[in-house]
């Protein structure tokens, strides 16, 4: 069974968080190798990147093989997704607290020191894309779970049993074909 419009949107979410998770794996791991691993706070981005890769990979990859997965279902993905966002808001704070000693400004290093240049530009690039990841993390738990709910609360109580890459409304509901509506107006006047 192919990807519903849902599930192609929710598929690129996921490919566009891997890639945003590539690059902050890649970049903390450039400023650990500058630091040999000694600061827990470059350590944290670096681990969590990591542990980040292989959830969304293994949710997004099970998604692609089995039509009735688990790991797509809006409820586990809501959940990962919401501890996913509260570890990197977390982690996040307490590193960018340790980070504030470092420069914003790279240009007052002296061009003698080549390689703390080179490190200074890869601890900026990773202080955005650190909270630029927890933000698409956040939204994305906020848009599916309240995708969700107004599918449920129209009608749709069948979201929950499969997964969102699979999902398409029923036509009843899509219709307006609620109970108490226009429609069931009609009907009811006619059977009395």
């Amino acid at each position: 069974m192919a990807f519903s419009p849902v599930g192609r949107t929710k598929v690129a979410v996921h490919v566009f968080l891997l890639l945003v998770n590539v690059v902050v794996l890649a970049l903390s791991t450039r400023v650990n190798l500058y630091q040999e691993f000694f600061f827990v706070a470059d350590r944290f981005p670096f681990i969590l990147s990591i542990i980040t890769l292989v959830l969304l990979g293994l949710m997004t990859l099970v998604d692609f093989v089995s039509n009735s997965s688990y790991t797509g279902r809006p409820q586990f993905e809501i959940g990962v997704f919401s501890v996913l966002s509260i570890f990197w808001l977390a982690f996040n704070a307490f590193s960018s607290s340790r980070w504030g000693s470092a420069p914003l400004n790279c240009g007052v290093i002296p061009r003698d020191y080549p390689d703390t240049i080179q490190w200074c530009q890869e601890l900026s690039a990773l202080r955005i894309m650190v909270w630029i990841e927890w933000l698409i993390f956040f939204f994305t738990t906020i848009m599916t779970l309240r995708y969700t709910i107004s599918q449920s609360n129209g009608g749709n109580k069948h979201i929950f049993q499969m997964p969102l890459s699979r999902y398409t409304p029923r036509a009843d509901h899509v219709n307006g074909n609620y109970p108490f509506s226009s429609n069931a107006f009609e009907q009811y006047g006619k059977m009395n």
